[in-house]
């Protein structure tokens, strides 16, 4: 599967025509998400160990979802002039990844964490394309925790207010 180029605002969508509106508070956002899908990219790297044979195709998707979204982040950071993070070395994991059961509920983690990235990024920006891109990368996430939900029986499969910490 290949993976799309990544484009300023994230994918699937487009920046806004004239100058950036993105300001130092929307920027810290940005910033804040780049920090979630770097701990999102450890994350999957640790559940794709763990997970058994019929869930590993969904977790590599969701793993290259992020990948793809790290590099969008980045390089729209780039862009108005500010130095991505980087990401850390390791990450704390809530509880100990053993088995499948508590892989997937990292996922859900990881994905919970992203969406309150991104609902954070969609509050704290008038630019119309990254409202966008934090929309799209918010309901993305929302739908990839959906499926880890189900996964590990935490009903219900979508929070009411997804992003809400």
């Amino acid at each position: 599967m290949s993976s799309p180029t990544p484009q300023p605002y994230g994918p699937n969508a487009a920046p806004s025509n004239g100058p950036s509106t993105i300001d130092r508070t929307a920027a810290a956002a940005l910033q804040d998400a780049l920090g979630a899908e770097h701990a999102a990219l450890w994350s999957y790297s640790l559940i794709l160990a763990f997970l058994p044979g019929d869930q590993l195709a969904q977790a590599r998707a969701d793993e290259e979802a992020h990948r793809v979204l790290r590099g969008a982040v980045e390089q729209t950071l780039v862009q108005i002039g500010t130095r991505p993070i980087s990401a850390q070395p390791a990450y704390a994991t809530p509880k100990p990844v053993t088995d499948g059961v508590s892989a997937a509920a990292l996922a859900v983690v990881a994905e919970t964490d992203a969406m309150t990235a991104w609902r954070s990024v969609l509050e704290h920006t008038t630019d119309r394309g990254l409202r966008q891109a934090a929309l799209n990368a918010l309901t993305e996430s929302t739908l990839r925790c959906a499926h880890w939900r189900v996964v590990v029986n935490t009903p219900p499969a979508i929070p009411t207010f997804p992003g809400q910490p």
